[in-house]
């Protein structure tokens, strides 16, 4: 029935709205360009949450809905919200004892705190442990002697160097290598620079800010050559020494003493989702979204080789968001709308959807009234008239409609029914709200400073924005809002292949608690199927602890298909274990 009656909705609308007339062709796409050329520009510093780049782009959104007329909701047109942005060092001393000799390390140039550390009181013995690597199914550990209360001294990469194709690839991330410590006991990791004294170009923002559970710093070369002076080694030597005998140097280090004081704090910053209202005749609301922050001066998510210079975003995500902005002027103009549209510019996606996560859990219109998300991110690249969209399997009638739509323009769509997936539509599949993801694909620009205004197809945006117009009015004036249905899993462009089971999880990456809170589970998963369900918190699995969503997908890795594990979840208040059986990645 609602197939039905939404194509039946198209077909009335579809012959009222041709592709675009010349003349608003022309408007279109000069529209278009104007959009992507601001928020892209260097004035808005690659627009990362939390910056005056990102503030200015947000009263750029507002200022269009403004001029629009579209209804403020929120504080105006903002829903303001908090993230964790980064990590604050309140006390940082450090004082080495090596061969009779005392040192007092200087912060900034000879250690400092990663910003996964614990804080920490330490006065105790170092210990060389390899390359601080554990891999049981490699009949490889690093912490095979007693490390307990101990700093370990951790020596860059693995046995292979630093070869991310090689056997030792999922064990060469830091972080990764912290959990293995503080699951053996010990009591503050010390990683090695590449560097000789550190810099801040040293200090890449290229880790996360959740607390690991142990406490660990970076420090210099010289530092970690000074400690190895008592056993009458380098660091360079001791590397190629462990790389020709594929085995870590593990040793006690019995003229060596540590005194460690941090006292660490996770800072929040403030931004915005920019929302606006166009009212229908009825209580029920499209949402139209586009996330609108990016990168910043680079670090964490740059894929550039050095990470630095303002990343323009203008595909990742001016494109999308300059599609929202043309779409709440189109419709604007419409002389009769059934539901309202909610447009929302979101912030906080690059750092893991928190934009849409927030709003999806304080929705400004309720989201029992929200009949469906329509998602444009990264449209402005189509090559060959290809099309992606996702979620085309979160409500019946989709395709059809879809289809309908594009019998004017002839694109090459290629469907994905998942609803989860790497942008903001997820958060609101979460929540039992249909969805369609706009997508025109990943190219070498994709996050680098090289992604800038001029590589954009604006024609095959406009040829997008027509075909989102007509999906819109159609939802916008059915008689019967879309039915929501549980879609089966694709792939994705956050895909990986490191992994070689899948529970069905869908971790909530807005959440702050320890562990690894669910915004869903697959349906169908072995997840699903041994009762973990939305909400739950993962605090443990296979017996091993789970304090954030990086020890969860490293524990992931290790698992076998068929091997039944033990989960512990945290539900309203109750500690609860489930048995549950990893299926093998297809």
């Amino acid at each position: 029935m609602f197939s039905r009656a939404l194509v039946i909705a198209f077909v009335v609308f579809a012959f009222q709205l041709p592709v675009f007339g010349s003349d608003e062709a022309s408007v279109v796409t000069d529209n278009l360009l104007r959009h992507v050329k601001v928020l892209s520009s260097d004035e808005f510093e690659g627009r990362r949450s939390g910056t005056r780049g990102c503030e200015q782009a947000a009263e750029y959104i507002a200022s269009e809905f403004r001029k629009l007329g579209l209804k403020p909701v929120g504080e105006g047109y903002y829903q303001n919200f908090e993230f964790v942005a980064g990590v604050k060092t309140l006390k940082a001393r450090c004082k080495l004892k090596a061969a009779g000799r005392r040192i007092e390390l200087r912060l900034g140039e000879d250690f400092q705190p990663l910003n996964f550390s614990s804080s920490t009181k330490y006065v105790g013995s170092v210990a060389l442990a390899g390359f601080g690597i554990k891999a049981d199914e490699l009949g490889y550990n690093d912490f095979s002697i007693d490390l307990r209360k101990k700093a370990a001294l951790v020596l860059p990469y693995s046995p292979e160097g630093n070869n991310p194709h090689g056997k030792f690839a999922p064990y060469l991330a830091i972080r990764r290598k912290a959990l293995s410590a503080r699951e053996s006991g010990v009591g503050v990791v010390l990683f090695i620079s590449e560097a000789e004294t550190l810099s801040e170009r040293v200090l890449r923002r290229d880790e996360t800010y959740t607390d690991a559970g142990v406490a660990a710093i970076l420090i210099s070369r010289k530092v970690a050559d000074f400690i190895l002076s008592t056993i009458g080694k380098t660091v360079e030597q001791l590397q190629k020494e462990a790389e020709s005998s594929a085995k870590g140097q593990l040793s006690e280090l019995p003229k060596v003493s540590l005194e460690l004081e941090l006292s660490l704090i996770r800072e929040s910053r403030t931004t915005a989702n920019v929302v606006g209202l166009l009212e229908g005749e009825t209580k029920e609301y499209l949402l139209i979204g586009a996330h609108y922050d990016h990168l910043g001066l680079g670090g964490s998510g740059s894929l550039a080789p050095d990470r630095q210079g303002v990343h323009h975003g203008a595909d990742d995500n001016a494109s999308g968001v300059a599609g929202l902005l043309e779409l709440a002027r189109i419709m604007s103009l419409q002389n009769r709308l059934k539901r309202g549209i909610v447009f929302a510019a979101f912030s906080g996606e690059e750092e893991g959807l928190l934009g849409s996560a927030y709003y999806a859990k304080h929705p400004l219109v309720p989201i029992e009234q929200t009949v469906a998300m329509l998602n444009m991110d990264m449209i402005g690249r189509m090559r060959d008239d290809r099309l992606v969209i996702g979620g085309a399997g979160t409500s019946t009638g989709w395709k059809k409609l879809v289809d309908g739509a594009n019998s004017l323009r002839g694109l090459q769509i290629s469907y994905q029914d998942d609803g989860y997936g790497p942008s903001d539509h997820a958060s609101f599949y979460a929540q039992n709200v249909p969805v369609l993801f706009f997508f025109t694909g990943n190219h070498e620009d994709y996050h680098k400073p090289s992604d800038t205004y001029d590589k954009i197809n604006y024609l095959g945006m406009k040829t997008i924005l027509a075909l989102v117009r007509d999906v819109a009015l159609a939802v916008v004036n059915a008689e019967l809002r879309p039915t929501f249905t549980k879609a089966g899993e694709a792939d994705t462009r956050r895909a990986t292949n490191t992994f070689r089971v899948v529970l069905g999880t869908v971790p909530d990456y807005s959440s702050q608690v320890e562990g690894m809170r669910l915004s869903g589970v697959r349906p169908g998963s072995p997840a699903e199927q041994a009762g973990l369900r939305s909400g739950d918190v993962i605090v443990e699995l296979a017996g091993r602890r789970i304090t954030s969503i990086h020890d969860y997908t490293y524990v992931l890795q290790d698992l076998r298909p068929g091997q039944t594990v033990s989960a512990i979840v945290l539900r309203d208040g109750k500690r609860l274990e489930f048995k549950v059986t990893p299926a093998a990645r297809p």
